[in-house]
């Protein structure tokens, strides 16, 4: 994990395989930028040599995404936050909160949040703490969540925790329902992910067949016998979890006073694969409308959705190349650089 200082510099630049941008010296109390730091600086400034700023565009500093922060704040009238995870190397939300936090801690939120969010998805308990860190920290007491592009699965919860979302008419949300990752039989290095909630489906469909058959029962106890009862038990479970975080943080939220069991119909289509037929299958914003979701549909003309999806794609090409976590606000930025994805 890295951390960046306001210039974009990071503070282990001495630790091998880690950042690649220049080190915040610490001597008497006081922060002093090395050399590299201060070059960075002068990278932001339009008059710097064209050559100057190419390099700092490969590189994909913070330095080049914040005046495009500093830009939606102003439009949004509130501070604002990007979290970004890597849909190239197999990164999950996980153990997150903890960046998110040190960012929060820098920014005054007296007038709430945005949390800018890019993600496939990943633990949903760690997206029921990150709901609970931004509704902390926010003095509204609630956040907006922004979808540039994809926020799916256990980033689609950490939207449904949030006061509104803003989305354009390509942006995408996704099912939540759990799932299980398996390696292929004849192939260990491929993974396969397979629905848990379909899981669950074809264990009661193949017990209920075997209670109601009459005469043989081999075949069906052959089947049965692919199934650990405990693994099931664990699965449904899973399913309730993430059935239940959806729920309360809808009613705690944006579907304040509505009952538990109101909002789990509303939602439905996010809860399991029965109408998606897929966990990948994008949930657009009429979509999202429908399920009760107070969505912010967003014209992909306008100066904020430009800054926006350019903020995207900056963001999500160096967590596809040099990182493959960010964490950042105008001031502020956490990452976990791609060597260490690969270790």
């Amino acid at each position: 994990m890295v951390m960046a200082a306001p210039d974009g510099s990071s503070d282990t630049a001495n630790m091998p395989g880690r950042g690649t941008y220049g080190a915040l010296r610490i001597a008497s109390g006081k922060l002093r930028l090395g050399q590299r730091a201060r070059e960075r600086m002068a990278m932001a400034d339009e008059d710097a040599p064209v050559v100057t700023r190419m390099m700092m565009e490969q590189q994909q500093a913070p330095d080049t995404r914040r005046p495009l922060l500093q830009q939606i704040r102003k439009e949004l009238g509130r501070p604002v936050m990007s979290f970004f995870t890597s849909f190239h190397y197999p990164v999950m939300i996980e153990d997150d909160v903890d960046m998110l936090e040190a960012v929060l801690q820098k920014l005054d939120l007296k007038d709430g949040l945005a949390l800018i969010i890019n993600s496939p998805g990943g633990d949903g308990l760690e997206a029921e703490r990150i709901i609970q860190v931004c509704r902390s920290y926010s003095k509204t007491g609630e956040y907006w969540a922004i979808v540039p592009s994809k926020a799916k699965s256990a980033a689609t919860m950490i939207c449904l925790g949030a006061s509104k979302i803003i989305m354009s008419p390509t942006s995408e949300l996704g099912p939540i329902d759990p799932q299980l990752t398996r390696s292929d039989k004849d192939d260990a290095a491929m993974v396969r992910r397979l629905s848990v909630c379909n899981i669950v489906k074809s264990y009661d469909s193949l017990f209920q067949r075997a209670t109601r058959a009459k005469g043989r029962l081999e075949p069906f106890l052959q089947q049965l016998a692919h199934y650990n009862e405990m693994e099931i038990v664990e699965l449904r479970s899973a399913i309730d979890l993430s059935k239940d975080i959806a729920v309360r943080s809808l009613a705690s939220g944006m579907m304040k006073g509505q009952s538990a069991k109101q909002i789990e119909k509303r939602i439905s289509v996010l809860l399991s694969p029965k109408q998606t037929k897929s966990h990948g299958r994008p949930i657009y914003a009429p979509e999202a409308q429908a399920c009760g979701l107070r969505v912010d549909v967003q014209d992909v003309s306008t100066p904020l959705w430009r800054a926006i999806y350019e903020l995207y794609l900056r963001t999500d090409n160096f967590v596809s190349t040099r990182a493959y976590k960010c964490v950042e606000s105008s001031k502020h930025a956490f990452f976990v650089s791609s060597r260490e994805a690969r270790t």
